[in-house]
């Protein structure tokens, strides 16, 4: 009997066909991937497994029993830990844990043996709430959550987005151990090197499997989908003369514990600066200050020329800002988005009007102008939150992990708009967790414990470590961390 079985399943939400005939079988103990762009019906296809919707047409087991006849037999024995995290963030640690194994008819201390392994490296923070967690310490814990009723198969949808690349290799060891004990595991996600730690991957597209094989045969046969060409970067340098942002010495403590610990460093316009660190190394912090969101324990820091302790008014009128979440009102349409972030960055209505065909017809988004943007592809959403953070021409963007839990394909044309952006003289800085995209940095530096470990060109930085790459560089680095929360 294999551990899950899918035959011909559809799924439609009114027109939109998320599953169109899907069909693929996962053997018992075995790490499979499902793997695709955004939109492709992953998250429908693990919702149908775990009996948290049912199918339009087709049949689908986990061993062996019917996903819409025997749900409750099902969900005992599956572990189920969506992209974005099932974490109740105002609950501690214990209280989360204790929540879900009561939800499963169990006790935490009858699966504790199940989950020590992951549990005892955040057993220490049980009274802290989930929401004051770093990435890292979340993923740990929603995994433990997912595991403690032990279950036989653990579905995983995305489980690594917005998780620095050091904790994203750790749960990955932890699903090996997890192997080891026969538990079968489905994962979805959008990193290359995850998707090579399973043993076979369905590619999903459109709703369709497009083809069922391993990782290699999969990414080799679609590579212009999974390993799109690199983007030729011209460097502007004469555009570099002048400094944008300047920081000295800045710090921001609560109470006795530095977040940001005495950093110092500048930008220049039209540069591409990545600011990179581990989930807990202080960046978001430092970003916050810079962005005039918070203000510095000591410190000086200058942003378009206004400094951040008594100019922050004016800092947000001169730069753009995009976050992990994306600052758009998902039921307001394409067009209402647009209109609304020009009024608030004080653009008249008639350049509103003519910057919006414009913007609308370079993302080739006319015909959706009156969408809703909640309706959108998570890739169209990017790049439409950026286009708008930009639309009033400030000197400087601030993009806080703009590409997580988006394929390859679409980052590289989210990249094409930053090196667009550059071109006209705008400074991007930019934070991420994706390495291959730090490569495209003009600069990077990479924070530890609150304070900058390493500086300079992506080219120097391999040179310094003599390492191959980003990956590598910074995963020697953030190793080097003491402390283990945000």
């Amino acid at each position: 009997m294999k551990a899950i079985e899918v035959h011909n399943v559809s799924k439609s939400y009114g027109k939109v066909k998320a599953l169109d005939d899907v069909s693929f079988t996962v053997e018992k103990g075995e790490v499979f991937g499902l793997i695709g762009p955004d939109g492709a019906g992953k998250t429908s296809m693990f919702r149908i497994l775990c009996t948290l919707l049912l199918p339009d047409a087709g049949t689908a087991t986990v061993d062996g029993y019917d996903v819409v006849k025997q749900l409750a037999d099902i969900r005992r024995r599956v572990g189920y830990m969506p992209g974005k995290f099932s974490l109740y963030e105002d609950l501690t640690v214990e209280e989360n844990l204790k929540f879900f194994a009561t939800l499963f008819g169990t006790t935490v201390e009858q699966g504790y043996d199940s989950i020590a392994a992951i549990y005892s490296q955040i057993e220490r923070f049980k009274d802290r709430r989930a929401g004051a967690l770093s990435g890292g310490m979340k993923q740990k814990l929603a995994l433990s959550c997912a595991l403690v009723h032990q279950p036989s198969v653990l579905l995983l949808d995305e489980p690594t987005t917005g998780v620095d690349p050091v904790s994203r290799k750790e749960l990955w060891d932890m699903l090996g151990t997890l192997k080891e004990r026969g538990i079968t595991i489905v994962a979805s996600t959008p990193y290359l090197d995850e998707v090579r730690r399973c043993e076979r991957v369905a590619f999903l597209d459109q709703g369709r499997v497009r083809g069922i094989g391993t990782a290699e045969e999969i990414l080799t046969r679609y590579a212009d989908i999974f390993n799109p060409p690199g983007i030729n970067h011209v460097d502007t340098a004469e555009v570099r003369d002048e400094i944008v942002i300047e920081v000295e010495h800045l710090v921001k403590a609560f109470g006795s514990f530095h977040a940001v610990d005495d950093i110092s460093f500048t930008v220049k316009r039209g540069e591409i600066f990545g600011f990179l660190g581990a989930n807990g190394a202080g960046k978001t912090t430092a970003m916050h200050m810079l962005t005039g969101l918070n203000q510095p324990t000591s410190g000086i820091g200058r942003v378009a020329g206004y400094d951040i302790r008594t100019d922050h008014e004016q800092i947000k009128k001169h730069i753009g800002y995009m976050s992990q979440r994306f600052s758009l009102y998902e039921d307001l349409t394409v067009e209402e988005n647009i209109r609304l972030f020009g009024g608030i960055y004080g653009m008249s209505d008639a350049d509103i009007a003519r910057k919006t065909d414009d913007l609308l017809d370079r993302l080739r988004f006319s015909d959706h102008r009156r969408d809703l943007v909640g309706s959108l592809p998570l890739g169209w959403k990017q790049k439409l939150a950026f286009s708008v953070s930009i639309f009033h021409e400030p000197g400087i963007v601030f993009l806080d992990e703009p590409t997580g839990g988006v394929d390859p394909a679409t980052r590289r044309q989210f990249w094409e708009l930053i090196y667009e952006a550059a071109g006209r003289g705008i400074t991007v800085f930019v934070t991420t967790h994706y390495m291959d995209e730090a490569e495209y940095c003009d600069r990077i530096s990479i924070m530890v414990d609150g304070i900058i470990k390493a500086m300079g060109t992506p080219a120097q930085l391999k040179q310094k470590y003599n390492l191959p790459d980003m990956d590598h560089v910074f995963t020697y680095l953030a190793r080097q961390a003491t402390r283990s929360s945000d």
